[in-house]
Parts: C-alpha cells; structure tokens; sequence
C-alpha cells in the first residue's frame, strides 16, 4: 500500500514560474486539455535547480470576469519542482463529486540522499469550486 509523504504546493501563476519560455517543448507531447478544452495541463522547465526544475501549470474554471482561467502552479516544495515528471504517463480520471483526477509517475529530491525518490503525484482539480489539490506519494 503507497504511504503518502506530504502535501504538495499549489501556487498561483504569479511570481515567475509560470512564464511562457518555462514552457516545456514539444507542446503537444507536454500539454493536454480535459473537459472540453476547459482545463489544461502543462509541463513547465525553469532549467535550474536542476534537481526540481519540473512544475504543473493547471489553467482551469472558474473563470474570471473576462473570461480568464484560474492559473496554478504545482511544485514539490515552495519554488522547488520534481527532478523529473513522466507526463507521457499521465493518467486522468473523473468524480463528480470531488472533480477532474490526474496522477502521474515523477521523482524528487527530498534532503536524505543523493537519489531521486519515486513517487505518484495526484491532483485533483474541482471546476466548479476553483480549489486545486496535490499530494505525493511513495512509490512502492
């Protein structure tokens, strides 16, 4: 059975990390859309640290006055991302009770060793509420 090892940050697009050039390419391999095109997934790469310069953007409902998606941004820790997201690995679920499920094989860092740890990252994204949630758990 996975333990789950902690919380993951949700933050909002601003502050950097979530900029055009951070967008990883090819777009079509690390980019997809749910609900209608409503929702999409998108791999950022800020380069460096290289040990956790992978994040998720997620442009999501509600929308905004003008008609803008919510922007957020899902990283290991704070500004520290995963060494590595196997997005080709993504897998996608719904519940309409709880919303939009993604989860998807990364590795990160975690202060205890020279090795990245495995893990399953899960999302859930509620549409109509706006909240976003993350957790990690350890591979077994």
């Amino acid at each position: 059975m996975p333990t789950a090892l902690t919380a993951q940050q949700v933050s909002d697009c601003e502050g950097g990390i979530a900029r055009a050039d951070n967008l990883m390419e090819p777009w079509e391999e690390t980019s997809r859309t749910f609900s209608g095109g409503r929702t999409r997934i998108a791999v950022l790469d800020r380069i460096e640290p290289a040990l956790g310069a992978f994040h998720l953007m997620i442009l999501s409902p509600p929308f905004d006055a003008l008609g803008a998606r919510q922007c957020r941004v899902v990283s290991y820790r704070a500004t520290m991302g995963f060494a590595r997201l196997r997005f080709e690995d993504l897998q996608s679920t719904y519940d309409p009770l709880k919303g939009l499920g993604l989860r998807l094989p990364v590795e990160s860092f975690d202060g205890q060793g020279d090795a990245p740890v495995a893990g399953q990252l899960q999302v859930i994204v509620n549409q109509a509420t706006g909240e976003i949630s993350a957790t990690l758990e350890a591979a077994q």
